[in-house]
């Protein structure tokens, strides 16, 4: 069993066909899939699209990108969202300095907001990082946040920082980038142990060869974790025992 643990279902691109992508997915071996949010409205829909199908959990949150248009009298929203027995994590929530969508401080103060509710509810928390590391860590390291744990996804750092990562508790995913030709990411997934890493497809981005110029979706879980099965030298079973077991123990209301 494959469980992919970050999936845009809620996106225009999978809409007129969602059940063709569930049931592809589902012969694919890939049983759960946990769909995160990018705003309140994605964060809805997280929620609703749960509901209708059993193989689907949501987590709930709004994404940097969208920081500058949330307002925070909306945050009860999420804490009542929050209780919901299929709402698994918070997120996606993090830093984003790459586009610059929203100035860094408005980004700070909401992802911060939801690292204050994810501790309150006690729920995990699902992580975008891009070129905003040193300002993550940093936050992440306030006292005020407590047992606070989840995942960096598409991870693409170094391994230095992936090791820092993993010694404050967090655990990471790395998406089909892991299989493109001269990957970096590759090279880190296999420095890092394997016990310590979720599969993602991050769909409909960055699908995995040999899939790369369609768009990506649950079903393309297998080529990833083949990759994953290659660079730790292990069979693709093995891979789907570990990360499935690790998933599992990570946002704990995916066995409930």
């Amino acid at each position: 069993m494959f469980i992919d643990t970050h999936t845009h279902l809620t996106f225009p691109d999978f809409q007129a066909e969602m059940d063709g992508i569930i049931n592809r997915a589902l012969q694919a071996g890939v049983d759960k899939f946990i769909v995160p949010s990018i705003d309140l409205k994605s964060s809805r829909d997280a929620v609703r699209l749960a509901e209708k199908y059993s193989p689907v959990f949501a987590a709930i949150g709004v994404h940097p990108q969208e920081s500058q248009q949330f307002n925070p009298s909306l945050l009860d929203e999420f804490y009542r969202m929050a209780q919901h027995p299929k709402v698994v994590a918070i997120g996606e929530l993090g830093l984003d300095y790459y586009r610059d969508y929203a100035p860094h401080a408005v980004q700070k103060e909401i992802l911060e907001l939801f690292l204050k509710l994810a501790s309150e509810v006690s729920l995990p928390v699902i992580l975008h990082n891009r070129e905003a590391f040193v300002d993550l860590i940093s936050i992440l390291k306030q006292k005020s946040y407590k047992n606070l744990r989840g995942v960096f996804h598409c991870f693409s750092e170094d391994e230095h920082r992936g090791r820092e990562v993993l010694d404050m508790g967090f655990v990471i995913s790395f998406t089909g980038n892991i299989t493109f030709k001269k990957s970096n990411s590759a090279r880190v997934a296999r420095l890092l142990p394997l016990k310590k890493q979720l599969l993602e497809t991050d769909a409909p981005f960055m699908a995995p060869v040999p899939n790369r110029s369609k768009q990506n979706e649950p079903a393309f879980i297998p080529y990833i974790a083949g990759k994953q099965a290659e660079l730790h030298e292990v069979s693709v079973e093995k891979t789907a025992q570990v990360t499935t077991a690790l998933a599992e123990q990570i946002f704990p209301k995916l066995n409930k």
